[in-house]
């Protein structure tokens, strides 16, 4: 068997709208297409002992062994590593369990598609589902462990720590979308304009005064102690020689920790002689320069939880620790608690599992026993020198008990320290008492502190702290800092589309950040050039912080490769659905097109619109599949569609008696007279008419008055500025050149219903065949261009995609000579030496059409030709 690639969606896809994280990996069976499960002799036995929990899997039996029973039954080894896939994922702690498997559309291969929780978990669990499969056709040992392992692994150096973990899942119980911004823990709340941004627990409102004074213990302590605040006594020394003096003076037992630290590092408590403080100073020196010696504060160790200057949990922490049995060893003590199902590998559960590292053999040496020692019964012994759950604590939530007083001073340090989200770390031996009475101390206060041990605390109730974080952020009810999202897809007309409500968008005070197949644009302004009609565009967009209206032009290839970036817009539009990159990808036929092209409008928020083109029968059937309100749009305003969808009072949008009409019921408001508008050439540019069409109900839905929309479709320009590679013409003296991006049978049909209305003494084209299209494709495209043009030069594309510049050139003049065997043919492959030659063999009165499909080359060359004719006539 053979991997030919993997992809990983990472929103709405192909596959499925509501999940958004699915691996779809390509796999040829090769020789194995001709020996389902039941003609590998023992392979289901095999199979069944190496994961008899994959009894559960019910597959399409739906009931438990269900997967079981189409193995016995014989099935194909695709199925079979769909079904690894998702077990090893969930014995790695990853439990998942959306999966399908279809063919690709060639003998032998098969899309295998499976959830995933963590991106490299899901490519490496694909790879090792193949491997594994392939031991067990071959009866071969195989160590899962090892896989096991390392996709716990990579769960941990990838996921979100468990608080930031919380913040995004609650944003995201509210509607509020969220994006990663690092590899860390840099997450947006929110886009565009309305974005918030939080880093583990430190927001954008975070003061960051309040986390220069939380991460210097020194003036911490100072302003407690100004304030009345119970501390304990201390001094903080950066040399060896001032450290006596400081133990004599702070006085035994004491704490030396660094003043910069954090998570525990370099601490070290309950220190009864010099010795051990010379230690502890050189442990502290590592992290820190400057290092706190203070009095050690004999108590438990309770962690008080502040967000926006209320306290919402309490916690008692206990460091790793084994109790005694007066039978087994110190480490086989720890063996047995890591036992306790809700430790696991790092964060994976509400607990960790307590490590023997040197740190611990340092502990146990210092008590008097070796990890071999026997403990009598009742006997703790203390295993790491901090409480933190991340080196095996545990935590006890105290929250209801914390006593008013105490509840007070913590919420007041919050303000003196300045911290929306801070950690108070309190010694006492009571909490439920004023640390006035217990002799208890404030030790320290921590800005970004973690909420695993509230979230999940080992005994009492989970306190769901991430929630007043959302709320100090969003604080308006409702508010889910979203901006307008209006999404384009189709086959042609996306990116005029695109270009024109953006356009009507910014001429109404908004600031539009869009992507097209040219680039990507903030206000006008090119930031990122080529193609930008994936899923990383639409989200440089979103993650823009001065954007507060998107106009994303959608394509298939992104949509297949990782699916959208977004998980609902506002309004989604599908312009048409016509054959281009069939066989490419799986897709094969244009229904399976319209499947992909229709992820865009069913992804539309329940109260947005789906603006679908009511003149196509593949894209009105999309109305079906979306769970949001219908608006249509149409050349014809007798189409059947668009006046049943009147008689509703619904929205459309149409071109009648000349004028292009907006319609809410049978109500008509006539925008503007179609020839009026410089985008339709004067009404010539039948396919500009109906990219207007869905643009100027997107403006209504949106609020936008028609007096703003007639402004804005003046002002809109068929132009190499506002419109580049879309129908841009070029006057020279003698000739006229047309450049257009027209890419697909459908686009060079409506190039050539335009340029028909177009005098000229002879039409000349320059078109190339293009190699991620079929044979048949290219050779309908020579076809029409034999039908459009006198006299045909035929160049190659600066992207061969797959094929030789030879066979391209086949292509297309075998369709040319097909539909005109005497047509007038020239071959220069060179994009440049053809234009070059057109324009130097212009006749008088001529139109030289250029299919472009590298725009910016081509643009620039011709307004360099144009410019130098400007020069020329200036001298004379």
């Amino acid at each position: 068997m053979r991997i030919r690639e993997i992809n990983a969606m990472r929103g709405p896809n192909y596959w499925s709208v509501r999940r958004h994280k699915l691996i779809v990996m390509v796999l040829d069976l090769e020789a194995m297409e001709e020996y389902p499960t039941n003609k590998v002799s023992g392979f289901a036995d095999r199979l069944k002992a190496m994961f008899p929990s994959m009894y559960s899997h019910r597959c399409s039996e739906g009931c438990e062994g269900g997967f079981f029973m189409r193995v016995d039954e014989g099935t194909w080894m695709g199925h079979v590593v769909e079904h690894i896939a998702l077990e090893i994922q969930t014995l790695a702690g990853m439990d998942t369990g959306f999966g399908r498997t279809r063919g690709y559309g060639e003998k032998g291969v098969y899309n295998v598609v499976f959830s995933y929780m963590e991106e490299n978990v899901g490519r490496y669990a694909a790879k090792a589902a193949v491997d594994i499969c392939e031991a067990l056709i071959a009866a071969e040992d195989y160590d899962i462990d090892d896989d096991l392992q390392k996709m716990r692994e990579l769960r941990e150096a990838e996921r979100l720590g468990p608080s930031t973990g919380s913040i995004v899942e609650e944003a995201a119980s509210r509607g509020i979308p969220w994006i990663r911004l690092n590899k860390y823990s840099l997450c947006q709340l929110g886009y565009g304009a309305n974005q918030k941004r939080i880093q583990a627990t430190v927001t954008s409102e975070t003061s960051s005064i309040g986390v220069e004074l939380a991460c210097d213990k020194e003036d911490t302590k100072h302003l407690l102690e100004q304030a009345e605040v119970e501390v304990p006594r201390g001094d903080i020394i950066s040399r060896e020689s001032s450290l006596e003096s400081a133990c004599k003076y702070v006085g035994y037992p004491l704490v030396i920790k660094p003043i910069d630290g954090n998570h525990g590092r370099g601490i070290t408590v309950d220190i009864q002689d010099y010795e051990h403080a010379l230690e502890a100073f050189h442990a502290a020196r590592e992290v820190s320069r400057r290092v706190i010696v203070e009095k050690y504060i004999t108590g438990e160790d309770y962690r008080i939880l502040v967000i926006n200057n209320m306290l919402v949990a309490a916690a008692k922490r206990t460091p790793a620790h084994v109790v005694g049995d007066g039978k087994l060893t110190i480490e086989e003590l720890v063996f047995e608690v890591n036992k306790d199902p809700r430790r696991g590998y790092g964060h994976e559960k509400e607990l960790t599992a307590i490590t023997i590292n040197d740190l611990t053999k340092t502990i146990i040496a210092d008590a008097g026993y070796t990890l071999q020692s026997v403990l009598k019964e009742g006997e703790r012994l203390i295993l790491k020198d901090t409480a933190n759950l991340s080196t095996g604590g545990t935590a006890e939530d105290v929250t209801d008990i914390v006593h008013p007083a105490n509840v007070s001073m913590c919420e007041r340090i919050s303000k003196i320290i300045d911290l929306d989200i801070c950690g108070i770390d309190i010694m006492t031996s009571d909490i439920s008492k004023p640390l006035s009475e217990t002799g208890g101390a404030v030790l320290e206060v921590n800005a970004g502190p973690g909420f695993r041990m509230h979230l999940a605390p080992t005994t009492g109730l989970p306190r769901n702290v991430a929630a007043p974080v959302v709320d100090k952020l969003f604080p308006k009810q409702g508010d889910t800092g979203q901006i307008p999202i209006v999404a384009i897809t189709g086959t042609n007309g996306k990116t005029t589309t695109s270009r024109l409500i953006s356009h009507i968008a910014k001429m109404s005070g908004y600031r539009v950040g869009y992507t097209t197949s040219d680039g990507v644009y903030i206000q006008n302004r090119l930031l990122m050039k080529g193609d930008c009609t994936g899923p990383q565009s639409a989200e440089f967009v979103l993650k823009d912080p001065t954007v507060n209206f998107a106009v994303l032009e959608c394509a298939r290839g992104g949509m297949l490769r990782a699916g959208l970036s977004f998980a609902n817009c506002d309004i989604g539009i599908v312009t048409n659905v016509s054959a281009d990159h069939l066989g490419l990808k799986g897709i094969h036929t244009i229904e399976q097109l319209a499947k992909v092209k229709a992820v865009v409008p069913e992804t539309v928020f329940p109260d947005g619109y789906a603006i679908l083109n009511a003149d196509d029968d593949l894209v009105y059937e999309m109305r079906k599949g979306v769970n949001c309100n219908v608006a249509l749009f149409s050349m014809d305003e007798n189409n059947p569609r668009i006046q049943a969808l009147q008689r509703k009072g619904g929205i459309t949008a149409v071109y009648e008696n000349g004028y292009v009409t907006l319609c809410r019921g049978a109500w008509k408001m006539r925008i503007m007279k179609a020839e009026n508008i410089p985008l339709t050439y004067g009404g010539k540019a039948k396919f500009m008419i109906q990219n207007i069409l869905p643009a100027i109900i997107t403006a209504n839905v949106k609020g936008i008055s028609i007096e703003d929309m007639k402004a804005a479709l003046e002002t809109f320009l068929p132009s190499a500025s506002q419109t580049p590679g879309r129908l841009n013409l070029f006057k020279f003296e003698k000739f006229q050149i047309l450049l257009d991006y027209a890419h697909n049978p459908a686009g060079m049909r409506a190039l050539q219903d335009f340029t028909r209305e177009m005098e000229a003494s002879v039409k000349v084209g320059i078109v190339a065949g293009i190699g991620d299209r079929r044979e048949e494709d290219n050779n309908e495209l020579g076809q029409i261009a034999a039908e459009m043009f006198d006299e045909i030069i035929i160049r190659q594309d600066k992207h061969l995609r797959g094929k030789t510049e030879e066979e391209l050139i086949k292509m297309l003049k075998d369709g040319i000579l097909k539909e005109h065997p005497d047509k007038k043919i020239t071959i220069i492959p060179s994009e440049e030496e053809a234009i070059h030659y057109a324009v130097d063999n212009a006749q008088e009165g001529s139109l030289i059409v250029l299919c472009s499909d590298v725009v910016p080359d081509a643009l620039e060359l011709v307004k360099k030709l144009k410019e130098a004719e400007n020069k020329k006539e200036t001298v004379t």
